[in-house]
């Protein structure tokens, strides 16, 4: 009995995502989904919980996804190259997911962690969104350890701005997120960074 419940709720979180990439996420309502899906209000809250535990579970479901490639790109680069190389890929994953996964690229772009975490969550929700970021922290740390064998908070902050805010900034929020000179920009700004540690974390 509990196998076509899960397809049923995999099929909602398709329709929200479909809502998000149209509309933001502003668009995502029960009212909304209820009437694209099908689905009855109750049923939508019985799965979700809420408004925000749907946005939850959409995002943490692209997240997980998009996660799973670029540890993949991530484990390829630093088997073949150096950990700086590690760095530029992990930087770069927004960018090659974004040619097969655009509507998921802007998705993930449009909300983070910090924002979906409400109270109006339920266990499960607030669980799966501390996955995602667990899963990102461990990465962090990963690549703050091969590059200067460190993993205080100023090496994985300054992993952070390469991996997260950089791509985030040069290549998801621009028109065109497979622009070469984006791209360009992105690695020797990547590169540089990775170039010297960075300074003790402050007192």
């Amino acid at each position: 009995m509990g196998r076509p419940r899960q397809h049923d709720l995999n099929t909602l979180c398709d329709h929200a995502h479909d809502l998000w990439v149209t509309h933001g996420a502003a668009g995502v309502t029960i009212r909304a989904l209820t009437a694209v899906s099908g689905a009855s209000s109750g049923a939508v809250y019985h799965a979700f919980g809420s408004r925000d535990g749907l946005l939850a579970r959409v995002w943490a479901r692209e997240a997980e996804d998009f996660l799973t490639f670029q540890r993949g790109t991530v484990a390829r680069a630093m088997a073949t190259g150096t950990p700086t190389d590690a760095l530029v890929t992990a930087a770069m994953a927004p960018a090659h997911y974004a040619e097969s996964n655009m509507d998921s690229a802007r998705l993930l772009l449009s909300a983070n962690v910090d924002d979906l975490m409400t109270a109006e969550l339920t266990d499960d929700g607030r669980a799966q969104l501390r996955q995602r970021q667990k899963e990102l922290g461990q990465l962090l740390v990963e690549l703050s350890s091969a590059l200067w064998n460190r993993q205080d908070p100023a090496a994985i902050t300054t992993v952070r701005y390469c991996v997260v805010n950089l791509p985030g900034t040069l290549l998801l929020r621009s028109k065109n997120v497979t622009d070469p000179i984006a791209h360009h920009a992105l690695e020797l700004a990547v590169r540089g960074i990775a170039s010297q540690a960075p300074p003790a974390s402050a007192v």
